[in-house]
């Protein structure tokens, strides 16, 4: 079976690592050791995926004919050069300096490239959450972005991501994402003392999550998007006390303000970890439990390592779930959810990237209200993205569809 085959890659790639190689489903306690075991899986992914190209077997169902050749590789943030982080740096200003394709009467709040895609989640948010399409709609939306950055401003390069587990052991300060260098993604929010807890969960009839505040809370102050305008939304920002914002004229409606940060390392560590991560990849045996696991799972106290993410960023749009891409981190974070999915897409190809057993979950936010189940054949529309709507099943490989790229 493919699924032993790629096991065996992974024990192999693990013996350098390990004074005794890890059986494959057990998961390292040791943040650090969890990490090295990680690198093991996308190693041993990595090769399966570019077998699998190589051998045509998923070449062959791909609408774009993905070949060794033209097989693009994202690369975590840190093991960019200066001048590739500035090139990305510059492709993102770009897109905020291009005019929208959404029309006004659709979204006022919209103006520019970028807030095309802001617009897009927003208007989608309660169906792409906790639903069937949550994987495969975040992937379909991050290649878009990197797409654009591509085709429109230029870029060379391919989207990076966030490995969470490393931020977690240097802090978040001290990552070069959020260091405030002008190779970061900008900086922590100005500070603000003595700032409540987060409650979130507050409405759903369970007890609530209580979240740490950061050390930032205010605007960003240093790094190239210190003076980026947030223009929609808030729509349900979690505020520091329990409270919730949101702007009365309307989540799509022009309501400009600072890009606000609210660094967390506490939540990083806890709930977005090596082990946490790597917990993720391992033990969910079924992409209905998989992807609960990652976003958490209600009434557990867990926010999984995607709401790990997006709260350790904090402030505003950070904790809003349906505004985050307004911050220009989220699309780094969101290419980690979907390098964790296509690492664990890889221990069993077939199955998780073709059929019916390839997605879980129905078409509405928790099933409320009540929705039918998510299928392969449902599709994906990206509203003013310029970009063709296509079925979850052309979305479920990296390699096929309109896709051709893997992770490092």
């Amino acid at each position: 079976m493919r699924s032993v085959s790629l096991i065996v890659l992974i024990l192999q790639a693990a013996v350098p690592i390990f004074a005794a190689p890890a059986p494959a489903d057990t998961v390292a306690s040791n943040p650090e050791d969890a990490l090295k075991q990680l690198q093991a899986l996308a190693d041993a992914a990595s090769e399966q995926a570019k077998q699998d190209v190589s051998s045509n077997t998923v070449a062959a169902r791909a609408a774009n004919g993905c070949t060794l050749s033209n097989l693009q590789v994202r690369r975590e943030w840190g093991t960019l050069s200066a001048s590739e982080k500035k090139s990305y740096i510059n492709a993102v200003k770009c897109l905020m300096s291009k005019p929208g394709k959404t029309p006004t009467s659709m979204a006022p709040g919209v103006k520019n490239r970028f807030d095309d895609f802001v617009a897009v989640h927003i208007n989608q948010t309660m169906e792409i959450h906790y639903t069937g399409s949550f994987l495969s709609w975040h992937r379909y939306f991050t290649w878009l972005y990197e797409k654009a950055l591509q085709t429109e401003c230029g870029y060379k390069g391919t989207q990076p991501y966030w490995n969470w587990g490393f931020s977690a052991l240097t802090g978040l300060e001290s990552s070069p994402i959020f260091d405030g260098s002008d190779t970061s993604m900008s900086g922590n929010g100005a500070a603000i003392p003595n700032q409540p807890d987060i409650l979130i969960g507050t409405n759903n009839g369970l007890p609530p999550i209580v979240l740490p505040p950061g050390t930032g809370g205010g605007c960003v102050t240093s790094g190239p998007f210190k003076n980026m305008s947030v223009n929609m939304g808030p729509v349900s920002l979690s505020l520091p006390g329990g409270a919730t914002g949101s702007n009365p004229a309307g989540p799509l409606a022009y309501n400009p303000r600072c890009l606000k940060r609210d660094l967390t390392t506490k939540i990083n560590q806890r709930f977005a970890n090596g082990t946490a991560i790597l917990s993720n990849i391992l033990v969910p045996k079924d992409v209905d439990a998989f992807q609960m696991q990652m976003q958490g799972i209600p009434g557990t106290g867990n926010i999984g390592i995607h709401g790990g993410g997006h709260y350790s960023m904090g402030g505003d749009p950070g904790r809003d779930f349906f505004v985050s891409p307004s911050d220009p981190a989220f699309y780094l974070h969101h290419s980690m959810i979907d390098r964790v999915w296509w690492i664990w897409q890889l221990l069993s190809t077939k199955e998780r990237t073709q059929g019916p057993k390839a997605v879980a979950g129905t078409r509405t936010f928790l099933n409320d209200p009540p929705s039918p189940n998510t299928t392969i054949d449902d599709i994906i529309n990206m509203d003013f993205l310029g970009a063709p709507s296509l079925p979850i099943k052309d979305l479920l490989s990296t390699t096929a569809g309109p896709f051709c790229y893997i992770y490092l």
